[in-house]
């Protein structure tokens, strides 16, 4: 086995704990991002109250995280492998950090039923995931160097599990103590708004951009303080042409890396799947059931909880089994669960005629909403490891010298299409007025990819 300059640079020692420790806030500083973001809050909120219908806000949320899709699927490996070559990770986290920052800060002026804000907050909103995306790309990388290569399955899913629980923790402050009712003027737990944020203006809802920034900003302090990067290897000038020269050299050893070829294909089309799922899933809900933000909110508190539980148990099992296993129990239970959603109504379940959610009832309190809390928990649980067993298997299968660049190929697979699962969306809910239409497409991303994945050979690549 020979030892490359880059293993060379690997610490002799792993790091204490406690800078482990920091490098797991980075998920719990970024995860608020998807939970309220994308997922629970402002997305359905967007649909709902600034775009001029559901359907309408979903096509056009669709399309922006399309755009913002294929920027990162453009420049990822390039990134990646500028980094490898210039050996640091934090400068671009602060970097991308900044980006996420503010653009969730802008997404403030996405007031209801103003058309005029429509285009700006769907710019903030792509600014912010390209923001986040990548910053994402340079803190996994960082992996290798934190602990052995046996444990690498448990950080990464104590990672997500960690998130989650920031993400959940985000929801409560949210829905208990900024988000009101408009028609009750009160929080989920009965307050006024804190700092006087208006509910008829949806102030509550908006607010959750500014607090994702400040989230973000606070919770990856750890990690700049605590975790070590790695040395500096040259300028970034003469990293830039290094690092294009060893793309090219790996994207041209891809073919014989058959495995990891076959690899990064199934991960582009299952988390295609998984990233519409996510987008589109409250954002469907809101419209199938007429949810606002106090159901939403709790809708991902119990998703959340969910997938804390499902990262956690799924890094124990990764370590145990293997991620290839862990990412096929997954995703089974990501296409059965998929596919059920298409088959509940708020009048029916599976073709059975069932009693309607009725205004002013209780909380989930028709058989329709039972039905998808519960597949929207199985969701929840098999979504996180599916995500952490797929990063620590990318880590098991990649050479150590050039990880970034395969996290940048990693982050490639993962949005070079991630436009096309929402433009289709976009377009499929848009042709046809049907949200129901347009979720289809996610049922098909996730059969192809467990094809794929099955032959897959997990045998780690030379080092």
């Amino acid at each position: 086995m020979s030892i490359t300059t880059a293993d060379a640079e690997l610490p002799a020692a792993y790091p204490p704990r406690s800078a482990v420790v920091a490098w797991i806030f980075f998920d719990w500083a970024a995860q608020p991002y998807f939970t309220l973001i994308t997922t629970f809050v402002f997305a359905p909120y967007f649909a709902t109250f600034v775009a001029a219908t559901p359907a309408e806000g979903q096509s056009l949320w669709g399309f922006a995280t399309a755009a913002a899709g294929f920027l990162i699927a453009l420049m990822s490996p390039v990134l990646g492998a500028v980094a490898d070559a210039s050996g640091r990770r934090k400068p671009w986290i602060a970097g991308f950090g900044a980006l996420l920052v503010l653009g969730s800060a802008l997404m403030w002026i996405g007031k209801p039923g103003d058309p005029s804000v429509i285009v700006p907050v769907l710019v903030a909103y792509a600014i912010a995931t390209v923001g986040v995306e990548f910053a994402t790309v340079f803190n996994n990388a960082m992996m290798p160097s934190l602990v052995p290569p046996e444990r690498i399955g448990r950080l990464s899913g104590t990672g997500w599990a960690t998130g989650y629980i920031g993400g959940i923790l985000s929801l409560v402050l949210v829905l208990g103590f900024l988000a009101a009712s408009p028609d009750s003027g009160r929080t989920l737990f009965g307050f006024a708004p804190l700092f006087g944020l208006d509910p008829a203006t949806h102030q509550g809802d908006r607010a959750t951009g500014p607090l994702t920034g400040l989230w973000f900003m606070v919770f990856v302090l750890p990690m700049f303080l605590l975790t070590p990067d790695f040395p500096a290897r040259r300028p970034i000038r003469a990293a830039l042409g290094e690092g294009l020269r060893e793309l090219r050299q790996t994207l041209g050893e891809l073919p014989r890396r058959r495995s990891i070829a076959v690899f990064l294909l199934a991960n582009m089309l299952y988390t295609d799947g998984l990233i519409s799922l996510f987008a589109f899933g409250g954002i469907y809900a809101a419209g199938t059931f007429g949810w606002r933000t106090i159901q939403m909110g709790t809708f991902g508190i119990l998703l959340a909880l969910a997938g804390a539980v499902g990262a956690w148990l799924g890094g124990k099992l990764d370590d145990r089994f293997g991620s290839k296993r862990v990412i096929v129990g997954a995703l089974t239970v990501l296409l059965l669960s998929s596919l059920s959603i298409l088959l509940v109504d708020r009048n029916s379940i599976l073709f059975v005629a069932v009693d309607p959610p009725q205004p002013g009832g209780a909380l989930f309190a028709s058989a329709a909403e039972k039905a998808y809390l519960l597949l929207g928990a199985l969701i929840g649980m098999t979504g996180a490891p599916l995500q952490a067993a797929s990063r620590a298997l990318l880590i098991r299968m990649a050479p150590q010298d050039r990880i970034a660049q395969f996290f940048g190929l990693f982050a490639l697979t993962g949005k070079v299409t991630s436009f096309i699962g929402p433009l289709l969306i976009g377009i499929v809910t848009a042709a046809t007025a049907s949200q129901k239409a347009g979720m289809g497409v996610i049922v098909v991303l996730f059969l192809l990819g467990l094809m794929l994945l099955a032959q897959v050979r997990v045998a780690p690549a030379s080092r």
